[in-house]
């Protein structure tokens, strides 16, 4: 019986959702149904195991279904399902703001509240250029992101990101968008481990982009600390440290983007702490509700705060900006309970000790077919394969199809296969997991 069939769906009952970023047609002629999830493993709807490779998307930091966090949500939505956060509140927005300003770097603690990562960074986004005109220099619009950088799919964060598939069918997106150029050379950083030796010199390409554009126009630059979806561009040695300092020359905000890399992926609460530099915002999401209700946040710098409320005449309105479910008290009971497992179980701290582990066992891959170049940090890798003859992406493709028949699923992103699975994992499950990939890629034509 066919996984569709087997939960009562007809032949065409696929065809109405659109899924998003998914080869549609191949998906709805062979589709991966998954029905259950508990700690490292999802079900399949024909009763398959499969270890989650990838913490569903960067996302499940902590594994799936945790009976507290479960716990929580069912004792908030029972309690109070809804409460509106404009020009009113509840508890748990307030003790989730402030546990996470605890757990910031210095001067970021101050938040605002979204749903998704695209939603944080726009609205981050809005918050930097309205900053400056609050300042006096209103002519600071003009915002920097980075070739292969990845923020979110609002019109803000697809006009700032540099992936060009996620931009080219969506013009004209903003104006006054420039980019940095990406971090990676293969040449000269192939099977690195953590940090790149060379390459923080690409962050003076910043002092270009200041000399033509004058750094009067230049509201933030926007980076991902490690770039994500792109593949696991880890940032070389020094080149955070200098954009942060070119940064704080030129009077412009430094954004990081840790959407991904928040909540224990570097093994540490925020690649801001791992990496030792602080920005003067951050938006984070998915692993701060360990993705069982959707919800992100946008740190800010305090004196940004102040900025917006010593603007503001009294009791007028500070921030023209918000959500409907900013806050909502799903997620803030969800985030509640996640912070809680984390404490409890030192999942950041089981990361970065379990960290040369993980290297050393994705590096031991390296003699395998097609493999051009091993990447990794905290507990992320990427596996880098040689791309077929005019076909891109294709040789990717087949291995994670073979890899989720042999019971492992990952993300890919071009012919790269990304792993980041959630922090909980064993030794024993790092062996599993590239035990198949080895088998997988040396099957695979």
């Amino acid at each position: 019986m066919s996984q569709t069939a087997s939960l009562g769906l007809g032949p065409n009952d696929l065809e109405s959702y659109w899924m998003p970023f998914t080869a549609n047609r191949q998906f709805k002629s062979r589709p991966r149904l998954i029905v259950a999830a508990k700690d490292m493993h999802l079900t399949t709807a024909d009763g398959r195991k499969i270890i989650d490779g990838s913490a569903g998307m960067w996302c499940v930091n902590a594994g799936h279904c945790r009976e507290t966090i479960v716990r929580a949500v069912q004792e908030q939505v029972a309690r109070m399902d809804y409460s509106a956060p404009f020009q009113g509140g509840h508890p748990g927005q307030f003790e989730v703001g402030a546990r996470l300003a605890l757990m910031a770097p210095s001067k970021l603690n101050h938040l605002l509240f979204a749903c998704s990562g695209s939603e944080a960074v726009d609205t981050a986004l809005k918050v930097a250029i309205a900053y400056h005109r609050l300042r006096g220099e209103g002519t600071r619009t003009r915002l920097i992101g980075r070739e292969r950088g990845y923020h979110g799919v609002g019109f803000g964060g697809t006009s700032v990101g540099g992936m060009v598939n996620n931009r080219k069918f969506f013009g004209p997106l903003l104006n006054g968008v420039d980019h940095l150029p990406h971090t990676y050379d293969r040449s000269k950083m192939a099977f690195s481990r953590g940090q790149p030796e060379w390459g923080g010199h690409l962050a003076d390409a910043l002092e270009g982009l200041v000399q033509l554009h004058d750094a009067s126009t230049i509201a933030a630059v926007i980076v991902e600390p490690m770039a994500g979806s792109t593949g696991v561009l880890v940032p070389p040695k020094g080149y955070l440290e200098r954009l942060r300092e070119l940064c704080t020359t030129h009077g412009i905000l430094l954004i990081f983007d840790e959407v991904i890399t928040g909540f224990g992926r570097l093994g540490a609460g925020f690649a801001a702490e791992r990496f030792g530099v602080v920005p003067d915002m951050m938006t984070v999401a998915k692993g701060l509700t360990n993705a069982t209700v959707p919800m992100s946040a946008v740190f800010v710098r305090n004196d940004i705060y102040e900025t917006f409320l010593a603007a503001a005449p009294e009791n007028a309105i500070d921030l023209f900006h918000g959500y409907t479910y900013s806050g909502h008290p799903l997620a803030t009971a969800a985030a509640k309970a996640t912070l809680d497992l984390y404490q409890e179980e030192r999942l950041f701290e089981r990361a970065r000790e379990l960290e040369p582990y993980w290297e050393n066992a994705i590096h031991g891959l390296r003699d395998c077919r097609h493999v051009v170049d091993i990447r990794n940090i905290g507990l992320v890798g990427a596996i880098e394969l040689e791309p077929r003859p005019g076909k891109p992406t294709a040789r990717a493709f087949d291995v994670f199809l073979k890899g989720f028949d042999r019971g492992l699923t990952f993300r890919i992103t071009g012919d790269t296969v990304a792993l980041s699975p959630p922090l909980i994992i064993t030794r024993s499950q790092i062996d599993e997991i590239f035990g198949i990939l080895r088998e997988v890629i040396n099957t695979v034509d």
